[in-house]
């Protein structure tokens, strides 16, 4: 009973992770219908880009956050202000090409500079150091991963339930063309949504770096883990992404406690079974705003 107590609780803090690394996934598309082949690459940029922060400052990758964030946002809003933007009248289908191309350029470009050698992002004992709960053993970092998930979230929600920003936010998603008629620059809302997005990349791309290994050609399976996590919970619903990626955590963790081989396997079971039974997932766009 107590393993499986364990099960459950390191699968609930594995989805904060998901969570977190599928948020900005969900804010690009929930915003711009931008369906971001590069998300993952983008997110072992952050990694790369906090491993050099860290070796030019001497700062701890957990205070180097800070400063990956707001680069991280500054580099999404000129990238939507310069490329996505004029990709997006288009139609879904061009911004989706123009990030797979930048999804190459990326991996050439990290393994250029990086090698293909990987690479880890050390924060000491931190990394390590377990709080005992009885016979339960539960990582700091985790919890600092899953807490920091809830606090983005809750941030993300405030913005665009409480700011103006958000409320232009909400018309666009509901009628972007009446928002357009009226004034609004939707481009520049585009930008500083992108921003955001690409801010919290930033986030969980610094979270990866310290708890796995990462290499150039690692950003593949955190897209994976990423979409998943997304349609799991609904496309475009901010809190449903959240649910997606608590519910692939547990999911992967009840697998990796059958079988090591299992864990993956498992996730991408419960993934197909959303597609199968409900398409729209936990939480569709109709009952949640972006």
């Amino acid at each position: 009973m107590i393993a499986w107590i364990d099960t459950l609780i390191q699968g609930l803090l594995l989805g904060g992770f998901f969570a977190l690394s599928g948020l900005g996934l969900s804010l690009s598309f929930g915003i711009m219908r931008i369906v971001n082949i590069a998300h993952g690459d983008f997110l072992v940029m952050a990694a790369y880009l906090c491993l050099v922060v860290s070796s030019l400052t001497g700062m701890n990758p957990l205070l180097a956050i800070v400063v990956v964030t707001t680069l991280m946002f500054l580099f999404g809003y000129g990238l939507q202000k310069t490329i996505l933007n004029k990709s997006i009248d288009g139609g879904e289908l061009s911004p989706l090409l123009i990030t797979f191309g930048l999804s190459i350029i990326l991996h050439n470009v990290l393994q250029e500079f990086f090698s293909a050698d990987a690479k880890s992002l050390d924060v000491g004992a931190f990394e390590v150091a377990s709080l005992n709960i009885g016979q339960i053993n539960i990582g700091w970092l985790p919890i600092t991963i899953f807490f920091v998930s809830l606090v983005v979230y809750t941030i993300l929600h405030q913005i665009v339930e409480s700011t103006r920003f958000g409320m232009i936010v909400r018309a666009i998603v509901d009628d972007a063309e009446t928002t357009s008629l009226m004034g609004i620059n939707t481009k520049k809302i585009n930008c500083l949504g992108m921003g955001l997005s690409m801010a919290i990349v930033g986030i969980a791309g610094t979270f990866f770096g310290i708890k796995s290994p990462f290499f150039p050609l690692a950003g593949g399976l955190q897209l994976l883990f990423a979409f998943e996590a997304v349609i799991i919970g609904g496309m475009g619903s901010i809190w449903g992404t959240l649910l997606g990626g608590i519910s692939l955590g547990i999911a992967q963790s009840i697998g990796y406690r059958i079988g090591s081989g299992w864990g993956e396997f498992a996730g991408h079971l419960v993934f197909f079974l959303f597609l199968l039974l409900k398409p729209s997932g936990l939480l569709s766009k109709e009952t949640s705003h972006v």
